[in-house]
């Protein structure tokens, strides 16, 4: 199991949903997952452009159909992140690890 571990890079709305959607596929193109988030492509780019200075994601371009096609993928790296992400949300959700409070007092 991966060790819970806050990631300051992921936490950003449009990047932690960028690696939760990469999360479950192989490799992505840049229209689906924009249209996925719901985003312009420049905001695309730049979230995309902090994943991949920090070693999470994979950029990939490719020919076809007369155009090229940008393809996205977590690395090994990124998977691990983001799974570390995710157990640190989870342990933050569920309290995990705070002193344990007594009743609220009513008002």
């Amino acid at each position: 199991m991966t060790p819970p571990l806050f990631d300051a890079v992921i936490h950003a709305p449009g990047r932690l949903q960028i690696c939760a959607l990469l999360s479950g596929v192989e490799q992505a193109e840049f229209a689906l997952v924009r249209d996925a988030i719901k985003v312009s492509d420049s905001v695309l780019s730049k979230h995309l452009k902090q994943l991949e200075e920090a070693g999470h994601i994979r950029l990939t371009k490719a020919a076809g159909n007369g155009r090229q096609r940008t393809w996205l993928s977590l690395t090994p790296a990124g998977r691990t992140a983001f799974a570390a992400h995710v157990a640190e949300l989870q342990r933050l959700a569920q309290g995990i690890g705070l002193p344990p409070q007594g009743p609220v007092p009513a008002r």
